[in-house]
């Protein structure tokens, strides 16, 4: 993997902190921050995906005129949570 350097200007509060940190858990400050911006990245790549997924689905509602009622959603998540086998909850049409 190529390697490009970079400066980051910190708060000096912002840096003491990453130090304390980083002692306490055994690896140096920069080996601290490149996994908090890597988590970071990573999460906010997988919320813009879950954004993006959540708008294919409402074009293809939309399109076809189709989608699941919420107390059947609910119930069905509230069972699964609970350990419950349940059935899928079935489309229906929500428009003419």
């Amino acid at each position: 993997m190529p390697i490009t350097a970079t400066s980051l200007k910190l708060p000096q509060r912002l840096k003491a902190r990453i130090e304390r940190l980083s002692r306490r858990s055994g690896e140096s400050a920069h080996a601290y921050m490149l996994r908090a911006l890597e988590g970071h990245v990573e999460a906010e790549e997988r919320y813009r995906a879950f954004l993006a997924d959540g708008v294919r689905a409402d074009v293809a509602m939309q399109r076809s005129g189709l989608g699941y009622a919420a107390d059947d959603v609910h119930a069905y998540v509230a069972a699964r949570a609970e350990g419950r086998t349940a059935r899928r909850p079935r489309p229906v049409r929500w428009r003419k």
